[in-house]
């Protein structure tokens, strides 16, 4: 068995195509999340962000419940909670919460990052103000109501078996998962300058606790898998686009594909994607399996975290079975 046999999961920002709405997204994610569970994936996660058009999991907790309700087996979680828009309470209250209605099932990735641009996070937070220990006190606070401890109880949540993660695009996120002995999660799939010396840094400083015994590392990793090389470029197009149109101030709707898009494209824009096309794999389902199998060896990951978003619906639910039959096929 080689090395590319390993758990992969799903990372699902509950994308709002043109000529859709928010509706249609929750219903695709529930869709989505029963087809993936079906494959074998063993994770559904879901990611804040906020004041975004094209994005519709803002009440993260609430769509987790949603997709819970939906499935049976499959973990269900956050990837992640940006932990600063919120009291470390309400948090395990609402993990709590999920957790007691679905035992043994939910996952609580943290970040520290507002998932949103300022004026956002003004609104959420009502102030900007920010201490660089803020963050590992927020995180041991929340752990600490999971454990009872402490002057309040968080109903439901003292007692719940939450297992808690920490994500990061930098070496900041890397180090505290090492230092409280937690699983680590790195974004590589819109990050990933920084992804190899983050991995190493984790592994090389992580202390075994009553949480973990060995380091942990999944990685985010893009997939847009087609039956041929060239429709899957073409799909592809939909991510790319909504990738450099948020880089460049001007979020949207996930837009159609469209032809040659990537050939249109202004240097300084190509630039911005040849960053992240280092991990992803486009393409039919052997060239989909050489490049994951590739990007596995390259990182040593535990986990491969796949995100796609098209815009087609049947077409994102057929990249998902292919890429489960490539990650099969390499192992």
């Amino acid at each position: 068995m080689t090395r590319t046999s390993i758990p992969f999961s799903v990372l699902d920002l509950a994308p709002i195509a043109e000529g859709g709405g928010a509706a249609e997204s929750y219903a695709h994610t529930a869709d989505l999340a029963r087809h993936a569970e079906s494959l074998g994936y063993r994770r559904y996660w879901m990611a804040e962000h906020h004041g975004m058009p094209g994005i519709a999991s803002a009440a993260t907790a609430v769509l987790i419940g949603h997709v819970a309700a939906a499935t049976a087996r499959i973990r269900v979680g956050a990837g992640g909670i940006m932990l600063p828009n919120h009291s470390p309470l309400v948090i395990a209250e609402q993990f709590g919460t999920l957790e007691t209605l679905y035992p043994g099932r939910i996952d609580l990735g943290l970040g520290r990052a507002p998932g949103s641009d300022q004026a956002t996070a003004r609104a959420l937070r009502r102030t900007l103000d920010s201490d660089p220990e803020a963050f590992p006190r927020d995180v041991a606070e929340l752990m600490d109501y999971f454990e009872g401890r402490g002057p309040v109880r968080a109903v439901p949540g003292a007692g719940c078996r939450v297992p808690v993660w920490i994500l990061g695009s930098s070496l900041f996120g890397a180090q505290l998962a090492a230092l409280m002995g937690l699983p680590y999660a790195f974004a590589s799939h819109f990050a990933p300058a920084q992804m190899m010396d983050a991995i190493a840094l984790y592994r090389r400083h992580f202390r075994p606790s009553r949480h973990l015994d060995r380091p942990y590392v999944m990685l985010g990793f893009n997939v847009f898998a087609a039956d041929t090389d060239e429709q899957a470029r073409f799909l592809a197009t939909s991510w790319q686009q909504s990738f450099v149109n948020l880089r460049t101030g001007r979020p949207g709707l996930l837009p159609r594909p469209v032809e040659g898009y990537l050939e249109s494209l202004p240097p300084p824009a190509r630039a911005l994607l040849d960053q992240i096309l280092a991990c992803a794999a486009i393409g039919a389902p052997d060239t989909v399996a050489a490049q994951i199998g590739a990007f596995v060896a390259r990182t040593g990951a535990d986990e491969l975290m796949i995100t796609c978003n098209m815009h087609d619906h049947a077409a994102r639910l057929r990249s998902y079975e292919i890429a489960a039959g490539a990650m099969a096929a390499a192992a």
